[in-house]
């Protein structure tokens, strides 16, 4: 809960918490303008798919001009489809980046959504 993260939480119908997120921004001084994001849900909420929603309409709400996530391990295959089927884009691959603890090295994603409406973004953004 670093004071640069805005801290959400998403809670049950009976109040209980399901998932957490923050928001912030990818990088400092000149990168400040695309957002960040890193996210836990408990399956079977829809947890993720909301948070994911709120995060981008809340990042367009403070200004972001897109949002990047930095490391999408690539055997997450639950979170890559929600996050294509909300618009990103992988971006990079990052070559056996990750350990997991049954596949061993495999790669990360770097993942991409611009925000703003296609008449607002510069010459040679997709």
């Amino acid at each position: 809960m670093a004071v640069e993260h805005r801290v959400f939480v998403a809670e049950s119908s009976d109040g209980e918490i399901v998932g957490t997120f923050y928001l912030q921004d990818n990088q400092s001084g000149g990168g400040r303008h695309v957002g960040n994001a890193c996210f836990v849900a408990s399956p079977g909420y829809g947890a993720g798919r909301q948070m994911g929603e709120f995060a981008l309409k809340e990042a367009q709400a403070l200004g972001y001009r897109a949002m990047q996530f930095n490391f999408v391990v690539s055997t997450n295959d639950r979170a890559i489809a929600l996050w294509k089927r909300l618009g990103f884009r992988v971006v990079g691959t990052l070559p056996s980046a990750f350990n997991h603890p049954e596949r061993g090295y495999v790669d990360a994603f770097v993942m991409w959504k611009e925000l703003l409406p296609s008449e607002q973004q510069a010459p040679g953004a997709a």
